[in-house]
Formats: C-alpha cells, sequence, structure tokens
C-alpha cells in the first residue's frame, strides 16, 4: 500500500511549535522529544508502514497522559499510544503528524494479589517480565506472543494478542479485569473491575482490542493463571504438512484441547535449526509442537493418545522433551523463527490470518501456490490448533519490483482466507495493513455501528486516526517504507 503525502514545507509550523512548547510546560521538558532522528525512530512500527509524528512525549504518570492528551485536544492534533512498537499491522504508525505518547517508561508492576490471582501493572510492563515477576507465586501471566520478550501488556490489551498457548487459555481479552483509561477527552475512567462480573455493560470488552481508537490504558488489571503441576512437549514431524494439519482437527475432534500446538514447515525448521541446533527434523516437510499440561496421570494419557492419532497420519518421528532444558529449547525454536529467516533473505511481510481447522491443508496449499506465482519464498508457522496463519514471505527489499509483488501475495492469502470461512486477523489486529479490506467481512451497516461506537468513545476522532476503520477521506500521510529501508 503506497499513499503518498502531498510536499510539506520545511518552514518551521507556528501552531507546531506552539504546542511542543506547550508540551514542554506540563510535562519536563526531558520528556518530550522533537528532533528529527527521534522523530524518525517513532515513525512506524514494526510493520512496513511509516507515517509522520510531530513529537513524541514519553509519559510516566496517568497523569502525564492526561497533559498531553488535553494538549492535544486544545491544539486538535491526533495522539497515537505507543508501547514497545512491535506491532505488525501498522496500529501504532502516528498519522497527520500525531503526537506520540510513549509508555515505555510506565513498566512498574504496581501490586499482586495473590490470594485472588489478579495484578495491577502500567502499559510499559513489558509481557514476559510480569510472569517472571511472580514466578515465585507458582503463577503466570497466560497470553505469550512470540515477541513477549519485548512486548508491552499495554499493546497486548490494544491488539488483544495471543500466542501458542492462547488454544487453552484464551487470548487477551480473558486475562484482563480491568482498564484505567485515559478517554480522548482527557477525562479519566476505569473500565471493568476487580469483580468477575462487574455490574453494567462490558466496556472493558469493548476496550480490550480497541486498537488505541478509545483512548489510552494507563492502568490494568490482569488475571494470573496458576502454573500446571505437569508438562509434557512434543515434537512429530510429517512427510507431507496435510497429514499435520489434519491431526490437529483429529486430536480436538478427539476431546483432547492441548495448551498449545504449533507447526513450523521445512523452510522454517531449516532456518531454526541453523539458529538454535536442536536436532529439528529439517529435512521433513513440517513439524508440529505439541504442549499439553495437567495432573500426570492425565498428561500421560493424552501423550499415549496423541501418538495413537499420529500414527494414522503417517507420522514419521515423537520426541517428547526429556526435562524443562530441552522444552525451553523446542520452544526457542519456535519463538525464534521470525528472526532466524534472516539466514535465507533479510526481509519478510508477515501475515496474520484465521481460518477453520478442517480448511488448514486446501488454505495452506494455496499460500504455497500464491507464493510460488509470484516468484517468491513463504515461511509457514503458525498456531495450528486455533486456525491462526503467520505466513511469511521472505525477500530481499533491494531487488526491483519484489515489494510490490509482495503486496500483491500478501493481499491474495488474506483474500483466501476470509474466502475459506476465516477472518483477516487472529491477534495482529487491523491498524492500517488490513484498514481498506474490512468490506470482505463486514457490511456498510457492519462498518457504520462499529464507527459510532468509534464516535461514543472519541467524536473528536483524535485517537489514533485513520486505524481499523476504511475511510476514503482518512488516508493520512502513510505510506509505504521505500525499497531498499524495508523495517
Amino acid at each position: 500500500m503506497t499513499i503518498d503525502a502531498a510536499p510539506r514545507s520545511t518552514e518551521p509550523d507556528r501552531a507546531a511549535v506552539a504546542m511542543v512548547e506547550r508540551l514542554r510546560s506540563v510535562l519536563r521538558p526531558d520528556q518530550v522529544r522533537d528532533t528529527p532522528t527521534e522523530l524518525h525512530l517513532y515513525r512506524h512500527d514494526a510493520s512496513n508502514l511509516a507515517g509522520r509524528a510531530s513529537v513524541v512525549c514519553f509519559a510516566e504518570t496517568t497523569a502525564d497522559v492526561q497533559a498531553v492528551v488535553g494538549v492535544a485536544n486544545q491544539f486538535g492534533v491526533p495522539f497515537v499510544a505507543r508501547g514497545s512498537g512491535t506491532g505488525l499491522a501498522g496500529g501504532a504508525v502516528p498519522t497527520d503528524g500525531a503526537i506520540v505518547v510513549s509508555t515505555t517508561k510506565m513498566n512498574r508492576i504496581l501490586s499482586v494479589d495473590a490470594v485472588n490471582r489478579l495484578a495491577w501493572v502500567e502499559p510499559g510492563v513489558l509481557n514476559l517480565d510480569v510472569s517472571n515477576q511472580i514466578a515465585h507465586l507458582g503463577v503466570h501471566f497466560a497470553p505469550d506472543p512470540s515477541s513477549q520478550q519485548t512486548c508491552s501488556i499495554g499493546g497486548n490489551v490494544a491488539n488483544n494478542s495471543g500466542g501458542p498457548h492462547c488454544l487453552a487459555d484464551g487470548v487477551t481479552s480473558a486475562h484482563i479485569h480491568a482498564v484505567e483509561v485515559v478517554l480522548p477527552d482527557g477525562s479519566v475512567t476505569v473500565l471493568g473491575g476487580e469483580d468477575p462480573e462487574p455490574a453494567g455493560y462490558d466496556l472493558r470488552g469493548v476496550f480490550v482490542g480497541s486498537e488505541g481508537m478509545f483512548g489510552v490504558a494507563t492502568r490494568i488489571c490482569v488475571k494470573l493463571m496458576q502454573n500446571p503441576p505437569d508438562v509434557a512437549t512434543m515434537l512429530l514431524d510429517f512427510a507431507d504438512v496435510a497429514d499435520g494439519a489434519q491431526l490437529v482437527s483429529d486430536i480436538i475432534a478427539d476431546g483432547i484441547v492441548p495448551a498449545a500446538v504449533e507447526m513450523m514447515d521445512q523452510l522454517c525448521l531449516q532456518a531454526v535449526e541453523k539458529f538454535i541446533h536442536a536436532g529439528l527434523p529439517v529435512h521433513q516437510a513440517a513439524a508440529l509442537l505439541i504442549e499439553v499440561v495437567g495432573e500426570p496421570a492425565g498428561v500421560a494419557a493424552q501423550v499415549d493418545r496423541i501418538r495413537e492419532l499420529a500414527g494414522v497420519r503417517q507420522v514419521g518421528t515423537i520426541r517428547v522433551a526429556a526435562d524443562d532444558v530441552e522444552r525451553a529449547l523446542l520452544w526457542k525454536g519456535r519463538k525464534s523463527a521470525f528472526g532466524a529467516i534472516a539466514r535465507i533473505k533479510p526481509n519478510y511481510y508477515l501475515h496474520d490470518t484465521v481460518v477453520p481447522r478442517h480448511r488448514l491443508p486446501e488454505v495452506l496449499e494455496q499460500v504455497y501456490e500464491i507464493a510460488a506465482r509470484h516468484d517468491l519464498l513463504v515461511l509457514n508457522v503458525f498456531h495450528a490448533g486455533d486456525g491462526n496463519l503467520h505466513p511469511l514471505l521472505v525477500f530481499d527489499a533491494r531487488e526491483p519490483g519484489v515489494v510490490d509483488r509482495v503486496h500483491a501475495a500478501g493481499d491474495e492469502i488474506v483474500r483466501v482466507s476470509v474466502a475459506a470461512g476465516g477472518v483477516l486477523s487472529g491477534e495482529h489486529g487491523i491498524g492500517l495493513e488490513k484498514r481498506d479490506l474490512m468490506p470482505l467481512m463486514f457490511s456498510e451497516i457492519d462498518l457504520a455501528a462499529q464507527g459510532a461506537l468509534r464516535r461514543a468513545f472519541d467524536p473528536m476522532l483524535l485517537s489514533n486516526p485513520d486505524k481499523v476503520l476504511p475511510s476514503p477521506a482518512g488516508c493520512g500521510d502513510i505510506h509505504s517504507v521505500p525499497e531498499g529501508a524495508w523495517v
């Protein structure tokens, strides 16, 4: 997608200068950054889209966020909250010279209630840090995106993130009790509560997954899950991708709901093995990483049953991690996949769609066909348990014309996924990347209803504008990163 901005004057904009001066008066001067280098760093997230920020504000408290939002309203300038910037759909890309509200310095775990298994955290706390800091209590925060070492809880809330273990435990919305929010008008409210079923509308549920369009989360009450008494991690390989995909449906149909079911195809296995040296089955077409948890007897029974079901699907070898060290190594392979592809090509474009489990084999076949037709390599690594596909189109952005082919192939992959009864996104969000594809799933009435809900929170449309909902006049100044500068 390329949406070019009109040429801009290099002369300082008086209103922009006044706004920055006002921000420096309501925050400390060191919290407000507007040098060209700093603005360049915050013009994009981890997607291939870039925009334009007018200023970056590093909030440290709820009051800081209120102050920034107040200035945004005063000057009629949009604002966008940004955590670690690991989003892949352009959700944190600033449009129209927006104010970027960075929450990375709001990184404290405020309180932990071990009895009721909940904790209040700030939005900039890293996902994995939550589990690491409460591990001594025998609990953890369940959502575990592949970027969990770097992604923030605020970003998880914005995108309703999932991860490998969302099959049994559910995505982020199932693990959030309450959210303190600075609304787009600058007021503060708490959506939800510590009680399991707070009175009134489920505005907490509305906010989770709203991609920053309804305000800025400043405190989040997360649910803590008990660590399982026993874990078994299995790696099964197949000569045919379809056999592995069919086994996933067989397992679920048999009444077993593993904690995680991940698939990696041959290209992925080869890239990862060169990185972690775990003895992965690099000569097979695909491998499933399956994890079952529970009481020891139940775990053993499920492992045995999965072995039986796999035998029907022409499984090659079955490897069960002997200890926590081997288990961690196998998971390192899965979660290192996106970085490991740099050994194949320097760039990748990662998609995120969901298809019904029983249609995984045919959709995967179409994905391979699309990539081949566009003369591209595709690496598949995904959450097979819930049909959440993550095809990575790997390429070298320096090759003339390759970026256009990548975007064309990506568009086709989304369309075949939706045509198979799937949805546009499983966990990465819509952002800018899939905004204009929303009509594939939603009617004009559906989109109007979603727009009305957005305006109920943000009548002035200042909070992360131009995202999710298509608008002919809402293109802003977003553009693809030029070839050779892919991010």
